[in-house]
């Protein structure tokens, strides 16, 4: 196996080539591992720090890739973690082709024990439930001598959706089919509702910025999170989903008036819920964004997807809706 440590910007441009095709090989491949949302959150958020470290055969094929960057924590240590942890990436992982898992965990393993790469701490954040990393990278290391620790960072409520909105429905608690149904019920006879998607490069800058300033009014802090990188941020996303044909941004309005939003991914077969936002001020007595999640999730069923990922968080109206919770892990491995 041979390494190579990437450490600028251009590194990300060097891989662009190989990295979504060492994806599609990857033994687990969250969608926020693809180069286009990497590459993105570096551009926009990341610092000056990258070590990019690629694994490739001896013939060349690139086998191994796990995009990290350098910060030093409060408590002085040298750490390395993920590029894009943590706050707008639900899942991460390494990416380490099917077919050269222990060869990839091993040489890895073996270019940061080279005193050649300034860290104390990797910390491994935001790793899916069947992410290999917190088993068997945990254990590579663990026979380096090294300090591993494995423990759950949070939850991804998640959906498995059956083949049409009726079947859905009687699966949900009674109560739940109930306000559902007197929800949408409710909002179409009492206002002059209209619900969309914009999923193309057509009005999505204005869109965005719809997008955004509903967010921003959900609460304080959702306003506090919009910094000028961040802004360009999450517009470089919706584009990038948009040329690919994954994104799906939806929108209520009610008596012609903006009430809601949601920004999804419609991914490989997956609907992930990335981010909302929604007026508390207008139309509260109607709730629109309850509204527009049934509206959501029935679109993902009539678009015959298997799952609906509310993504990281516990909050109580995912579970509502019939979600079950599938655990993400952070991973630190500590050198010794």
């Amino acid at each position: 196996m041979q390494t190579t440590i990437y450490t600028d910007a251009s590194g990300f441009e060097t891989l662009a080539h190989e990295w979504d095709d060492l994806l599609e090989r990857a033994v687990n491949a969250p969608f926020f591992m693809r180069y286009g949302y990497q590459s993105a959150w570096w551009r926009c958020l990341g610092n000056d720090d990258l070590f990019l470290i690629a694994i490739r055969t001896d013939e060349g094929q690139l086998v191994g890739l796990a995009p990290l960057y350098g910060e030093t924590t409060p408590a002085g240590q040298r750490q390395l973690t993920f590029v894009g942890c943590v706050d707008v990436s639900d899942y991460l992982d390494l990416l380490v082709d099917a077919d050269h898992v222990e060869a990839v965990h091993h040489t890895l393993i073996t270019c940061l024990a080279d005193e050649g790469v300034p860290w104390d701490k990797l910390y491994l954040c935001s790793l899916p439930h069947n992410s290999i990393t917190p088993t068997q990278l945990a254990e590579t290391a663990r026979r380096q001598g090294w300090q591993v620790d494995v423990r759950q960072q949070d939850i991804c409520p998640v959906i498995t959706l059956p083949a049409d909105w009726e079947t859905y429905l009687a699966g949900v608690d009674k109560k739940q089919r109930h306000e559902i149904r007197r929800k949408m019920r409710k909002i179409e006879r009492e206002a002059e509702t209209r619900w969309y998607v914009v999923d193309s490069l057509t009005d999505l800058d204005q869109a965005m910025t719809d997008f955004i300033t509903l967010h921003q009014k959900s609460t304080q802090d959702k306003e506090d999170f919009w910094s000028e990188p961040m802004i360009q941020f999450f517009k470089t996303v919706a584009k990038i989903l948009a040329q690919a044909g994954w994104l799906k941004l939806y929108f209520i309005e009610v008596n012609g008036i903006l009430a809601a939003t949601m920004l999804c991914f419609d991914y490989n077969n997956e609907f992930l819920l990335y981010n909302s936002g929604y007026d508390p001020e207008q139309f509260a007595q109607l709730s629109p964004g309850n509204v527009l999640t049934s509206y959501t999730l029935r679109h993902a069923i009539e678009l015959g997807r298997s799952r609906y990922d509310f993504l990281r968080g516990d909050e109580e109206y995912k579970f509502r809706f019939g979600a079950v919770a599938e655990p993400v892990y952070d991973l630190e491995i500590t050198r010794r």
